[in-house]
């Protein structure tokens, strides 16, 4: 059971994650680095940096993982912050837990790098890793040479998630078809000025409000554009999001954000696409990255664990080793 000192010391951290008016830009981005960045990595997840498309990218391998799927996390920090360094521990965590491979951007923010550049950013991205991926595999196919779709796992958090469901949305068939699943922290999906917590005064939860997220959101695009999908991806018509690979979201009951995340299971559901909407009793914000304070932190990254691992368990081989990371270019198709 968490101690209330425990649980304000957990809200006090995490708060850094959230820019508010208030703050200096550069003094919440250098905070946030600060507030998460570890240099001891856990469970001896080694990490290597690499480049795709001329995006630096931070690479963690735990020691045993599947050579069947990778994921690609993109970090949260209100469009503005937040960092592969600073979510360097974190996601080795993930790798560990589920034993996968994990690709951290560092892609582009605002308010230097506004929308949609840093959706293009992780579209080049995805797309070098997708391309890397198919040739590691036909390499160790029973039909060298035979090009097999990789299995990738897309998981973001906070406002990593609008840019994460902005680049599904975007993608090609063929690149959505090996998506395997989406894994959602604590999402932000309606940024328009009708959303009831940017258009109601005075809403907030212990970690976030309203007026963080209509800051953020100024920042990061021009008004009229909040109520494009690819920004407020609640707002996707049934369209697009037709043939969504599953989704599974895991959130706080005490944010703000929960009504929001209920309705995008709805959107998803009429869909005909799979959605399981994980509520943590009395949790807040992005818990799961005050680990050293809530024991529900551990608790809810072995939940990720073994949601990801149930199926390769059937179906895959783990190997022992770290195998290198191929260096291949982009095809120009994709």
């Amino acid at each position: 059971m968490n101690s209330s000192q425990d649980r304000k010391a957990a809200i006090k951290k995490l708060k850094t994650l959230v820019y508010s008016t208030r703050q200096d830009l550069d003094v919440f981005r250098k905070n946030i680095e600060k507030t998460f960045y570890s240099p001891i990595l856990p469970n001896h997840v080694e990490f290597s940096e690499h480049t795709y498309s001329q995006v630096n990218c931070d690479i963690l391998m735990p020691e045993i993982y599947s050579t069947g799927k990778i994921m690609l996390y993109i970090h949260g920090g209100s469009f503005v912050g937040g960092s592969k360094k600073s979510y360097r521990s974190f996601c080795a965590s993930l790798a560990s837990a589920t034993s996968c491979r994990v690709v951290v951007p560092d892609y582009s923010l605002a308010p230097a790098n506004t929308f949609p550049k840093g959706i293009e950013d992780l579209q080049l991205v995805f797309r070098s890793v997708f391309t890397e991926e198919q040739i590691a595999k036909s390499l160790d196919s029973a039909n060298p040479g035979k090009a097999e779709n990789p299995e990738i796992i897309i998981a973001a958090d906070g406002s990593g998630a609008s840019i994460a469901l902005a680049l599904l949305l975007n993608l090609r068939e063929r690149y959505r078809e090996c998506i395997s699943r989406v894994i959602l922290f604590s999402p932000w999906l309606n940024l328009t000025s009708d959303s009831p917590l940017i258009k109601e005064k005075k809403v907030h939860d212990e970690v976030m409000s309203g007026d963080c997220l209509r800051r953020s959101a100024d920042i990061y695009t021009y008004e009229t554009n909040l109520s494009n999908p690819l920004v407020s991806p609640i707002l996707a018509s049934k369209e697009q999001l037709l043939g969504f690979p599953p989704v599974y979201i895991q959130i706080g009951e005490k944010e703000i954000l929960l009504d929001d995340a209920k309705q995008f299971q709805r959107n998803l559901h009429n869909a005909g696409c799979g959605c399981e909407l994980d509520i943590w009793p009395d949790m807040m914000f992005m818990f799961q990255l005050a680990d050293e304070y809530l024991e529900e932190s551990h608790l809810a990254i072995e939940k990720i664990g073994r949601l990801i691992t149930y199926q390769e368990e059937k179906t895959d081989e783990l190997t022992l080793t770290r195998a290198p990371v191929l260096e291949s270019s982009l095809d120009s198709e994709a």
